[in-house]
C-alpha cells in the first residue's frame, strides 16, 4: 500500500509538471484541438438570434443568372446602392473590392482604343458618383506577404494607443490592395476586408484593426459599427501582454493581445436575412427590410470563391462574417480572453490532477468511474456556462486533458497486475492469431469462442505481378525477404488502419478480410477503399523500391463479398482462425483476373452491390471463373466520387459499345470499341475489339455474353 501511495504522488508531481510545461512551451501545438472543441460547444449551443438592424444583399446564382457574370457594369452595382439610398438603409458596406477599372465601360474603350468621342459614359464615374452620395463604406484588402506602392486610404477615425510598450502586436500588413483613385476617393470612409483562417482554416476571429506604414486601419465591420455609433475616436489599450481591449466611446470592445475580434457566431449560413442583389437591382424587395440598417454587399455564390469555413458552417460567405462582428459589436456579447487565463488555466492543471490522482484513487472501482464522471461532466458544463455566460475563453484541452491523464494513471496504478495478465495474453496469442483476434479476446476475456460461424465477410487479395522476375533479379534471399518485408509493411498498414484482418501471406500475396472476427460497418466500402489507397500509393512507393532495389513493382487486388465460414480451423494439435468458403475462393480468382484485364483493382457484382458510397468503376465482363458454374459481373473500380465530364463520356461510350456486344452484334460493337482504343488507348477496348472480330469468325449462335476461364 505504500508502494502504490509512493506511485501515486509521483504521479501527481510528474502529470502536473509535465502537463504544465507542456502548456508553457508549447501552447501553439493545442491551439486547433482548442479551438474544435470549442467549436463543439458552439454546435451544441446551436444557433442564436440575430440581430435585425443587419441586412445582406447578396449577389447570389439567382442574380449572377439575371444580370450577367460578375463583374458586372458599374452602373449595374450603383444602381443597387441608390434603391439601397432610396429606402433609407442606414449604412451601406460593400465586400467588394474594385481594384481595376470597369472594361465594359464605353469611356473604357475609347481611352483603349484613343478614339476622340465626346461625352461618353464613365461606369466608374457613376458609380462614384453614386459612392459619394449614398451612406457607403467600402472595402479594400491587405496584402501580408508582397510589398507594392498603392496609397492607403484616408481614415475618417482617429486611432489612439495607450501604454504601448514599442513592440507592435496588430498584424502588420507589407502591401495593400485598395480600389481605384477615383472609387476610393469618393467614399466617406471605408475597412478592410481581411480576414485571417487558423491553422485547420477555419474562421473564427477577424482582426479588428491592422498596421501598416505605422498607422492603424480598421475592419469593414468595425468601421461600419463606428460611424454609426457616431464616435470618431478609437482608443487602443495596451499592457506588457500586448492589446487588452479597444474603447470606442464608454464601450470596451474585449479583444486577443492581437487586436482580433473571437467571434461569437450566431449561426450557420444565411443565419441573418439575405436579400437578392437583382430584387435591389429590380427594386423589388421590402424597403422597410433595410431602412435605418446595417446594410452589408457581399456574394454567396460558390463561383466567386468569397467562401469560408467557420465553426458552425464549413461553407459562409465572407460577407457574413462582417455580419456577426457587427452583431457582436452591437451585444458586446464576443468571445475573449482575459490577460489572467493562463494562471487559471496552470492552476486548473494542478487542482485537477490533485483530486483525481490524490483523492479519488482512495475510492474503489465503480464508486471512483461514478464520481470521475460526474466531475468530468462538471467540468464541461462549467465551461459552457463561461463561454456563453460569461464569454470568456480559457483552455479546454488542458483541464480535459489532465482529467483523462490523471484518471489513466490511477487506472494503470489499481491495475498493473492485470496489465501485466493482459500483457502475458497478447504475447502469447499475438503468434497466434491475427492482432484483430487478440484485441477481441482482450476486450472480452470471457469469450473463448473462437468455433466455426457463418458470416459475411468482403475478402480481398492482392499479388505482385512479375515475381518471378523480380526473384531472379533480387538473386539473394535476403534481399528478397528485405523487399517482402519492406512491400508487404506498406500494403498492410492500409489494411490494419481500415479495421481489416490479415489473414495470412502466401508468398507474395496477401489476403485479408473484413467484418470478422469483430463488426465493421459498411465492409465492402473499407475494402475497396483500402484497396484504392494502395494503388495511389503504388507510385510513391516505387519511389523507394526503385532506390532500395533497382526496380519497380506493379501488383493487381481483387475483391469479393458473400458468406464465408469463420473461425478456429484445424487439427487439435494445431489449428487457426481463418475463413475459407466458395466466396474466398471467388475473390482469389478475381485477383488474378486483374492480369489478362491489364487493370489493377477487381471486384464482384456482390461486392459492387453493398458499397455506400459513390465510386467510380466500369463494368468489365461477366466471366465464368474456373471452379464456378453461375457466371458473375466483375468491375473495375477507378477512384471515389463522381465521374468528371469526360469520363463519363468515356463510360457512356463503352457501356454502349459492351451492349452491343452482349447483344451479339459484334460487327458494331468491334467498331465502337475500336473507336474507344483509337481515342484513349485503354487496352481493355482493344481487348473487346479483337474479341468480336473472333467471334464474328467463330459465327457463335445463342450468345450468352459470358467469357469463360478455364485457368485460374
Amino acid at each position: 500500500m505504500k508502494k502504490k501511495s509512493t506511485l501515486l504522488i509521483v504521479s501527481f508531481f510528474f502529470l502536473s509538471f509535465l502537463l504544465s510545461t507542456v502548456y508553457l512551451v508549447l501552447p501553439n501545438y493545442f491551439q486547433v484541438v482548442d479551438s474544435k472543441i470549442r467549436d463543439i460547444y458552439i454546435n451544441i449551443r446551436g444557433p442564436e438570434k440575430t440581430s435585425d438592424t443587419i441586412v445582406i444583399v447578396d449577389i447570389d446564382e439567382k442574380s449572377l443568372k439575371a444580370l450577367g457574370q460578375w463583374p458586372w457594369e458599374r452602373d449595374k452595382v450603383a444602381r443597387i446602392l441608390q434603391n439601397l439610398d432610396a429606402a433609407k438603409a442606414g449604412i451601406i458596406g460593400l465586400d467588394i473590392l474594385f481594384s481595376e477599372h470597369d472594361r465594359t465601360s464605353p469611356k473604357y474603350f475609347a481611352q483603349k482604343w484613343k478614339l476622340k468621342v465626346p461625352s461618353l459614359v464613365d461606369y466608374d464615374a457613376i458609380l462614384a458618383n453614386t459612392i459619394r452620395n449614398t451612406p457607403t463604406i467600402v472595402g479594400y484588402v491587405f496584402d501580408f506577404l508582397n510589398q507594392n506602392e498603392n496609397e492607403a486610404p484616408q481614415m475618417q477615425g482617429v486611432f489612439i494607443q495607450k501604454k504601448k510598450k514599442g513592440r507592435e502586436y496588430l498584424p502588420v500588413a507589407k502591401g495593400i490592395h485598395a480600389n481605384i483613385p477615383i472609387l476610393q476617393n469618393a467614399a466617406y470612409s471605408s475597412g478592410h476586408l481581411n480576414n485571417i483562417p487558423d491553422e485547420d482554416g477555419r474562421v473564427r476571429s477577424i482582426p479588428l484593426l491592422i498596421a501598416y506604414n505605422m498607422q492603424m486601419y480598421p475592419s469593414l465591420a468595425f468601421e461600419m459599427y463606428r460611424i454609426a455609433k457616431g464616435i470618431d475616436t478609437v482608443i487602443v489599450n495596451y499592457s506588457e501582454a500586448g492589446i487588452t481591449n479597444i474603447q470606442l466611446g464608454n464601450q470596451v470592445i474585449p479583444c486577443d493581445r492581437f487586436g482580433k475580434l473571437d467571434l461569437n457566431f450566431r449561426g450557420p449560413f444565411k443565419s441573418y436575412k439575405y436579400i437578392s442583389a437583382v430584387d435591389v437591382y429590380n427594386n423589388s424587395f421590402d424597403k422597410n427590410a433595410v431602412k435605418e440598417k446595417f446594410v452589408l454587399i457581399g456574394t454567396s455564390a460558390f463561383g466567386l470563391m468569397d467562401i469560408k469555413s467557420t465553426p458552425m458552417d464549413s461553407a459562409m460567405p465572407g460577407v457574413e462574417l462582417h455580419a456577426n462582428a457587427i452583431d457582436n459589436l452591437l451585444i458586446n456579447d464576443m468571445f475573449y480572453k482575459p490577460w489572467w487565463t493562463e494562471f487559471v488555466d496552470l492552476l486548473s492543471i494542478i487542482i485537477i490532477v490533485f483530486i483525481i490522482i490524490i483523492v479519488l484513487s482512495r475510492l474503489s472501482y465503480l464508486p471512483l468511474i461514478i464520481v470521475y464522471l460526474v466531475l468530468f461532466s462538471a467540468l464541461l458544463f462549467f465551461y459552457y456556462w463561461l463561454l456563453f455566460d460569461v464569454h470568456i475563453m480559457i483552455n479546454l484541452v488542458f483541464p480535459i486533458l489532465s482529467m483523462i491523464l490523471a484518471f489513466v494513471s490511477v487506472l494503470g496504478i489499481n491495475y498493473i497486475f492485470e496489465s501485466k495478465l493482459k500483457e502475458n495474453i497478447k504475447k502469447s496469442f499475438s503468434k497466434k492469431v491475427s492482432k484483430q483476434v487478440m484485441d477481441d479476446l482482450l476486450l472480452n476475456p470471457n469469450s473463448t469462442d473462437f468455433s466455426a460461424k457463418e458470416l459475411n465477410v468482403t475478402i480481398y487479395f492482392s499479388d505482385i505481378r512479375s515475381f518471378t522476375k523480380i526473384s531472379e533479379t533480387l538473386k539473394s534471399p535476403k534481399r528478397i525477404t528485405d523487399f517482402l518485408n519492406f512491400y508487404m509493411d506498406e500494403m498492410v498498414m492500409p489494411i490494419e488502419e481500415s479495421s481489416g484482418t490479415i489473414d495470412k501471406f502466401i508468398g507474395d500475396a496477401i489476403m485479408a478480410y473484413w467484418n470478422a472476427p469483430i463488426a465493421v460497418e459498411h465492409h465492402a466500402d473499407k475494402a475497396v477503399q483500402t484497396a484504392l489507397k494502395q494503388i495511389k500509393k503504388r507510385d510513391i512507393l516505387n519511389l523507394t523500391i526503385k532506390e532500395k532495389f533497382g526496380f519497380e513493382v506493379d501488383y493487381g487486388i481483387g475483391i469479393n463479398t458473400g458468406n464465408a465460414v469463420v473461425g478456429e480451423i484445424g487439427s487439435l494439435g494445431r489449428s487457426d482462425y481463418t475463413i475459407i468458403g466458395d466466396s474466398v475462393n471467388l475473390a482469389s480468382r478475381l485477383e488474378g483476373l486483374c492480369k489478362p484485364y491489364k487493370v489493377r483493382l477487381v471486384i464482384s457484382e456482390f461486392t459492387k452491390v453493398l458499397l455506400k458510397e459513390e465510386y467510380i468503376m466500369q463494368l468489365l465482363d461477366r466471366v465464368r471463373v474456373k471452379g464456378k458454374s453461375e457466371p458473375v459481373k466483375i468491375y473495375e473500380v477507378l477512384g471515389r466520387g463522381k465521374p468528371d465530364e469526360n469520363k463519363l463520356i468515356e463510360l457512356n461510350l463503352y457501356e454502349n459499345a459492351y451492349n452491343l456486344y452482349r447483344n451479339s452484334q459484334f460487327l458494331d460493337a468491334g467498331e465502337a470499341f475500336k473507336k474507344l482504343f483509337v481515342k484513349y488507348n485503354k487496352y481493355l477496348y482493344d481487348m473487346y475489339d479483337k474479341r468480336c472480330q473472333n467471334l464474328l469468325q467463330e459465327k457463335i449462335e445463342n450468345f450468352d455474353g459470358v467469357f469463360a476461364f478455364t485457368t485460374k
